[in-house]
C-alpha cells in the first residue's frame, strides 16, 4: 500500500525543490503542505521529505559541475609539505569537508533530540518568525560586505559549518544559517549563497543516506521502500527540476534585492502555521 498518492508526491516534491535552497525553511513549508493535503505523517512520509533532498542536491551538482569536478588551478605555495600539497590540490573538497564536520558530529550526537524538536510545530513557527525578523535587518548588518571578494579559508569554512548546526533547530533553515554564516565571514551575498548550495551536497546526502538506512533497517522497512519506490523516484525527479529553477532565481534575486523579502515571507509563513494551530488544525511532519 502506497503512503502517498501521485498528486501528493508531486506537490510535496515541488515544495521541497522550491524551498530547500531558499532561506525560508523547507520544514515549515512541508508542515503546511502536509496539513493542507491531509497527508498522514507515517514513518515513510517522514523519510520521504528527507530522501527527496537527493534530487535537490543533484541540481546543485548539475548547475555548478565545472566547480564541483575541478582541482585547484592555483600553484602550490613553495615549501609546502606533502599533506599541504595534497590539500591544496583538492582545496574545494577539503573546505567542504571542514565545513561539513560540525553538522556531522552534532547530527550524530543529537539526532534523537532533533527528531523530538521536529515534532513541535510550534517551535518551527516561532523560529520562522524570529529568523524572518532577523532577515529584515540582514542587509543592513552586512551592507559593507556586498560585492567584496574574500578568500574562503579553512577556519572560515569551519565557522560556516558551526552556523549550519543552528539549522538543526527546525524552522531556522539550513540555507539561512549557512548564508548568514558566510556573510559573517565577509563573503558577498552571492558567494555566501553559492557556498551554502555547495555545503548542502555532503550535508543533505548524509541525511538522505541516514534516513534510507534507518528506514531500511526498521521492521518491514525494506517492503515499505519497495512499495513506495515510484514515489521516491518521482519525488526526486520533480525536486531536481524545480530546484534548478529555484537556485537560478534565488541567486539573481538576492544579489540584486537582498534578503528583506524573504524575511517578511518567513514571518507570514510562521504566523500562518500558528493560526492553523490555534484554530485546531493538527499539523505534523
Amino acid at each position: 500500500m502506497n503512503d502517498l498518492t501521485l498528486f501528493e508526491t508531486i506537490v510535496i516534491a515541488i515544495v521541497e525543490g522550491l524551498t530547500e535552497f531558499l532561506p525560508v525553511s523547507s520544514t515549515g513549508h512541508m508542515i503546511i503542505t502536509q496539513g493542507v493535503l491531509g497527508v498522514e505523517s507515517t514513518p515513510f512520509v517522514k523519510a520521504f521529505t528527507v530522501i527527496i533532498q537527493f534530487g535537490a542536491i543533484l541540481s546543485v551538482v548539475c548547475l555548478y559541475w565545472k566547480r564541483f569536478f575541478r582541482l585547484n588551478p592555483k600553484p602550490v605555495p613553495a615549501g609546502s609539505t606533502s599533506l599541504r600539497r595534497f590539500l591544496h590540490k583538492f582545496d574545494f573538497y577539503w573546505k567542504l569537508l571542514v565545513a561539513f564536520i560540525p553538522a556531522a558530529i552534532f547530527g550524530f550526537l543529537f539526532s534523537d533530540k532533533i527528531d523530538e524538536l521536529l515534532e513541535s510545530v510550534t517551535v518551527v513557527a516561532v523560529m520562522l518568525i524570529l529568523g524572518g525578523i532577523f532577515m529584515l535587518f540582514t542587509d543592513r548588518i552586512f551592507r559593507d560586505e556586498a560585492g567584496r571578494k574574500t578568500e574562503l579559508t579553512e577556519a572560515k569554512a569551519f565557522r560556516i559549518g558551526l552556523f549550519q548546526c543552528i539549522a538543526m533547530i527546525p524552522g531556522v533553515s539550513r540555507s539561512m544559517a549557512t548564508i548568514v554564516g558566510g556573510m559573517a565571514q565577509k563573503l558577498s551575498r552571492k558567494d555566501a549563497a553559492e557556498f551554502s548550495f555547495f555545503l548542502a551536497v555532503p550535508t543533505m546526502f548524509a541525511a538522505t543516506a541516514y534516513k534510507m538506512l534507518k528506514l531500511f533497517l526498521d521492521e518491514g522497512g525494506a517492503d515499505v521502500l519497495r512499495e513506495n519506490l515510484t514515489a521516491l523516484l518521482v519525488g526526486n525527479a520533480v525536486a531536481f527540476v524545480v530546484a534548478l529553477v529555484a537556485i537560478k532565481f534565488f541567486i539573481a534575486f538576492v544579489t540584486k534585492y537582498g534578503f528583506k523579502a524573504f524575511g517578511w515571507y518567513r514571518i507570514i509563513v510562521g504566523a500562518l502555521i500558528l493560526i492553523l494551530l490555534l484554530t485546531g488544525h493538527s499539523l505534523t511532519l
